[in-house]
């Protein structure tokens, strides 16, 4: 029987991927039932976008543990499948994402004596806590955040997945309670105060980064902060009284497992992994698309879509006609290879004044070029094709090495063990097929001193951050402590790989996905962050990675007979690279950026003298762009 405050979807499609919410309130304080309930409706309704399909809200009969859900379309369109979800009279859960190995852990549990009455993987969920408890995530392949209250024991579980695909927030509350929830806004939406984190606008302004490595339960706003990837986290009521978070890390990449692969083994395992990882992530019972860049990645994933679902599906792609980076001519030769639907978009200088101020309300954060905006609408435009959901080759090039700087990480390693003829064949052949990688004196001493690289690596990114043009040194003096500041010691081209799939690049390009697919009302799939496939290609040599001045040589060669060569073994790495310099010359942007000085001014965080300088825009990804950080930053502030 349902209490006075539980409500279900008024929709007969009922959907898993979603928005979540939930508060937990102290015992002892009758009569504010109303107040609670209109707070989880207040959370849960400005997560409509992740959900746009209907809204479910729960409490127990003590009205201490509120729970709110939005919901979205994927598996189990049924009414039984309804969330907030109950199971053995006991546990209660709001769930945000997919489990992929559902099917196969479903059948292990029902062995086990567990039992079903729905199709859906979120009481697959439920079951698996029961069975296994707190261990359930181990046992789990997918992207997911979840919030389970267990009645008896009196205390709220939640995880999330391995690499932080989906996100999940917490904040305790000045009036004792306990609130979480998938995005921020849905904090603000009931008065959690709004307050960017000085140290990380200094960081954002000099890097483009939003976060220090080492703080991953932080977020870009004071007393906001996020489960960890691959972290759990129990809060306990005692006594009526709600404890402090305790948070637990069930997984990590084992980075000291070394296979016995030869190459023909190791590709042979890297496409029956990735075949499996796509297989699974194409279950699903609404449309299944793929984003395609023209790249290796994408374009692999494309190919593995086609064996499994036929030549008959919808991928979608970003050109820039007249743009030197435009990846037009692979997109289109990957998909007429291919047999594929292809659909195209072409954003510009309009789009991105346009829908900048709406990127930044659904990200949340800053954002570190118009690289996202240009997902944003790939996302759009699968929307507009009726796709839900779209499988994506992201990760890739952080688990397998396809950065260009990565390159001299691999350098160094070869020369550090003594390989050195192969070093020079490798450096000459990398030249030769254009990188721009710079190699000299400096890279030798790093080889042979790591620490003395690690240290010289962080005195520079003080020295970065603190000679921020234009910087009010004030400002700088009162909010930034180089303490804060992390470079991992790096011996191997793994070290450097981990770093970043970990802390570094991959968690803000994940956030990026997260935000743009669900502000589209659709989900976005990665293949190579499988966990096994992660575990596996760490477990192997580095030069399996990078081979005759190739980046990914093993995805490479394991897809060389099934892509055209142009698209296999091309060397431009590019991405969803637009023409942000000339879209930031446009009047309007042009306009927004000398307002976004005069507000960073204004805040004390510039000095005056930036209001007489000359603006000027930069390409997306460069090192130093203060027109674009400064306008996100003071977008983001204003907002």
């Amino acid at each position: 029987m349902m209490n006075r405050y539980e409500c279900r979807s008024a929709f007969s499609d009922i959907y898993n991927m979603c928005g979540i919410a939930g508060i937990i309130t102290m015992a002892g304080s009758p009569g504010y039932e109303a107040d609670h309930y209109r707070d989880i409706r207040k959370m849960t309704l400005s997560l409509e976008h992740r959900g746009p399909d209907g809204e479910s809200y729960w409490t127990d009969t003590a009205h201490q543990i509120w729970l709110g859900h939005r919901r979205l379309a994927i598996i189990d369109r049924t009414e039984a499948a309804a969330q907030p979800m109950h199971y053995g009279g006991r546990y209660s859960i709001v769930y945000n994402g997919e489990l992929y190995n559902y099917l196969e852990l479903k059948k292990e549990l029902q062995g086990a004596g567990q039992t079903f009455n729905t199709a859906s993987d979120t009481e697959v969920i439920l079951a698996a806590f029961d069975h296994y408890g707190e261990d359930c995530v181990r046992y789990f392949d997918g992207m997911f955040a979840f919030a389970i209250w267990d009645a008896v024991d009196q205390y709220l579980f939640m995880a999330r997945d391995r690499f932080g695909e989906k996100p999940l927030f917490f904040h305790q509350a000045a009036d004792g309670r306990f609130l979480f929830a998938s995005e921020m806004k849905a904090l603000w939406a009931i008065g959690v105060p709004k307050i960017p984190r000085d140290d990380l606008s200094i960081l954002f302004l000099a890097t483009g980064m939003n976060s220090f490595p080492l703080d991953n339960s932080g977020s870009f706003y004071q007393e906001i902060h996020q489960v960890p990837p691959a972290h759990s986290l129990s809060i306990k009521l005692v006594s009526g009284h709600i404890s402090e978070p305790v948070a637990t890390r069930y997984w990590d990449i084992d980075t000291t497992y070394k296979a016995t692969l030869s190459e023909a083994e190791a590709i042979d395992k890297i496409k029956e992994l990735l075949r499996q990882s796509v297989q699974m992530r194409l279950r699903s019972d609404v449309p299944v698309g793929t984003s395609l860049s023209g790249g290796i990645d994408s374009s692999s994933i494309a190919t593995m879509v086609a064996g499994e679902k036929g030549q008959h599906f919808k991928s979608f792609s970003a050109v820039f006609p007249g743009f030197e980076k435009d990846e037009k001519s692979l997109i289109d030769l990957a998909s007429n290879y291919l047999q594929i639907e292809n659909y195209q978009v072409s954003p510009n200088a309009g789009s991105l004044s346009g829908h900048f101020d709406k990127l930044l309300y659904h990200q949340e954060q800053p954002v570190s070029s118009a690289s996202v905006l240009v997902q944003y609408q790939v996302f759009a435009l699968a929307k507009q094709h009726g796709i839900k959901v779209l499988l994506d080759g992201q990760g890739a090039d952080e688990l397998l090495g396809g950065y260009e700087n990565y390159i001299h990480w691999f350098l160094q390693e070869q020369f550090r063990s003594g390989n050195w003829n192969k070093m020079r064949r490798e450096h000459l052949l990398f030249r030769n097929h254009g990188s721009k990688h710079g190699w000299g004196l400096g890279n030798y001493i790093a080889a042979l001193f790591p620490q003395g690289a690690q240290h010289q690596l962080l005195a520079a990114q003080k020295r970065e951050i603190l000679g921020i043009s234009n910087l009010n040194p004030a400002y700088a003096d009162a909010h930034f402590s180089s303490e804060e500041l992390y470079k991992p010691l790096a011996t191997t081209l793994e070290d450097i790989l981990y770093f970043d799939i970990t802390m570094g690049r991959l968690p803000e390009l994940l956030r990026y996905a997260d935000r743009n697919s669900m502000a589209n009302g659709c989900e976005v799939r990665l293949p190579f962050l499988q966990p096994g496939l992660v575990e596996l290609v760490f477990s192997l040599p580095s030069h399996y990675k990078m081979r005759n001045g190739f980046t990914k040589w093993l995805l490479r060669t394991a897809m060389s007979d099934r892509l055209p060569p142009q698209v296999c073994w091309q060397t431009k790495k590019i991405g969803f690279e637009p023409p942000q310099r000339q879209w930031m010359q446009d009047p309007q942007m042009q306009e927004r950026v000398h307002e976004s000085r005069k507000k960073l001014v204004a805040r004390g965080i510039m000095q005056k003298k930036l209001l007489t300088q000359p603006l000027n825009p930069m390409a997306a990804n460069t090192r130093n762009d203060p027109d674009w950080r400064g306008l996100v930053l003071a977008t983001l502030y204003d907002s």
